[in-house]
């Protein structure tokens, strides 16, 4: 597949199911009851066989050890530079926590980091970028909701057992991880047999732009410059370059560094949304920065990515 041909339908698979969702909105009855559906079909149905299945076809390596550590790495360095740049905003309350959230938090599955990869270095790559993203579930969950519950000191969420979470349907992408990994682990050959993954994962993309373009307000591309610059350069900038700084000094195979510089860049993460709502914070603030950063992710740094990566990785 062209460099061109990747970089439209890339365009294509995220940009129309979110117009599309868009429109939705309002014309089909219990738009958010559908959306919340499709979300955990995706999860349970579309993700898990496709990761399963490229990870299963790994060889294992010591480097791939590297992956969730790597991204937990960037998660954290977001939240600390988020915690730093607070000085700069005036912002007080839960319009601090969302910030830094939203500094945390990154796309790095399926609806962006993953797709890349996927799209840079075929099922090796995706297989790679499932392994990056395992780090989310027991961070999100165990650390991100309780600094969220604390912030929004919402009685609605207070009681939440982190457990629920770690033990749910929702969570099949990260079993899918733990089940090729042992399949790997005790050498279960895998068949050979064709399975369609690149369908797999174009129609999961599909899906979930749809329900994001559901949820979509115009308003809530208000929010302020400064925050969304400072995310731009913590997402865009200090990230990237730390990540290029550490992996120059380490012997990683060239994919593996691959899919951790191209993860490096991702911005802010559609559940930094997803918490702000469940926990009482700024679920404006979290949205407009999602739809901000992403806008400007698209638009200036997705093009130097296809040019750097587009050729192929494989």
């Amino acid at each position: 597949m062209s460099l061109s041909i990747k970089f439209i339908l890339f365009q294509v698979l995220i940009i129309v199911p979110f117009i599309g969702g868009y429109f939705l909105r309002g014309r089909v009855p219990e738009t958010d009851s559908l959306a919340k559906k499709i979300v955990m079909a995706n999860l349970v149905l579309i993700e898990p066989p496709a990761i399963f299945w490229s990870i299963w076809g790994l060889s294992v390596s010591t480097d791939l050890l590297y992956l969730p550590a790597a991204g937990l790495a960037m998660v954290i360095a977001g939240f600390v530079l988020g915690r730093a740049f607070l000085p700069l905003l005036k912002l007080e309350g839960r319009s601090r926590a969302t910030f830094i959230i939203s500094s945390s938090l990154a796309n790095h599955g399926f609806t962006m980091g993953g797709f890349l990869c996927f799209l840079f270095a075929g099922e090796k790559g995706l297989a790679l970028s499932a392994i990056f993203v395992s780090y989310f579930i027991p961070y999100t969950f165990l650390f991100i909701f309780s600094y969220a519950r604390r912030a929004g000191s919402d009685e609605s969420g207070a009681g939440i057992e982190w457990y629920k979470y770690l033990i749910n349907p929702q969570n099949m992408p990260l079993y899918a991880v733990i089940l090729a990994l042992l399949m790997n682990l005790f050498r279960v050959p895998r068949p050979d047999i064709l399975f369609p993954v690149d369908l797999f994962i174009m129609i999961s993309v599909v899906l979930y732009y749809l329900t994001l373009g559901t949820s979509f307000s115009f308003r809530d591309l208000g929010t302020s410059l400064k925050e969304n610059a400072l995310i731009a350069i913590i997402k865009f900038m200090i990230l990237p370059a730390a990540a290029f700084m550490i992996l120059d000094r380490l012997e990683l195979s060239p994919l593996v560094e691959s899919v951790i510089m191209i993860q490096s860049f991702m911005p802010a993460a559609v559940y930094s949304v997803v918490t702000s709502i469940l926990f009482n914070l700024e679920s404006r603030l979290a949205s407009g920065i999602f739809v901000v950063n992403t806008l400007a992710f698209i638009i200036l740094v997705l093009p130097v990515l296809f040019l750097i990566y587009g050729g192929s990785l494989l």
